[in-house]
């Protein structure tokens, strides 16, 4: 039998993906280099480190807390569909609405999503002013200040305590923060994703949390 691209990673720090969920885990790879082919949403010397540098990434958000049913969460300048889709997967009972200001990138997180089967993503080409839907968190993966981020999307969240954390910004971010940061120092959690995942590749890598 051989070994899925998932084996080796994903199972590692998430043992209790069901069957449905590793399938999909695993046609990611397959699904993101026939796509990456037609419209570059991963830079082409990074396709091989999909698995580590997207989709386990990604994941780190659920580290940090496991949504609970019924939690809608918007993904803001998703690119190909980052860290939505891995989320998505991992949880399926939960929504998650996908948005970017660049068309062609929501056009592969659609087709993505819709390859998959994922039935609780939907998608929309358009940017973080644009968008009034009100949402329980709003992940991202460093496509913005902390602060015009937080900025943009205070008006998109919706204030309702049904999960470990209240209603806030998740974003997965690299570097110095301590200027980002400044302003919410009374209302943030930082975690280190090297607590969680052992690869080199999270050694600088953090998952900011703002009350919001």
């Amino acid at each position: 039998m051989g070994t899925s691209p998932t084996d080796h990673i994903i199972l590692r720090y998430f043992p209790e993906l069901t069957e449905r969920q590793l399938d999909q885990f695993d046609a990611l790879d397959t699904l993101y280099r026939d796509w990456n082919a037609k419209i570059n949403v991963i830079s082409r010397k990074d396709i091989d480190n999909l698995y580590t540098h997207h989709v386990l990434h990604s994941l780190g958000i659920a580290r940090a807390i496991s949504f609970r049913p019924g939690t809608k969460v918007l993904d803001i300048g998703t690119g190909g569909g980052f860290p939505g889709i891995p989320l998505a997967i991992l949880f399926p009972e939960c929504h998650f609405h996908l948005i970017d200001s660049i068309g062609k990138k929501v056009r592969v997180a659609q087709a993505v999503a819709d390859a998959l089967k994922l039935g609780n993503v939907t998608t929309a080409h358009r940017n973080a002013v644009e968008e009034h839907g009100r949402y329980d968190f709003i992940v991202s993966r460093g496509v913005a200040d902390l602060r015009e981020l937080a900025r943009l999307i205070k008006k998109n969240v919706e204030h309702r305590q049904l999960n470990s954390l209240p209603p806030g910004l998740l974003c997965l971010k690299g570097g110095n923060l301590e200027g980002e940061l400044h302003p919410f120092r009374k209302q943030a959690l930082t975690w280190n994703l090297s607590d969680f995942f052992e690869e080199d590749f999270f050694e600088t890598k953090k998952l900011i949390y703002v009350q919001l």
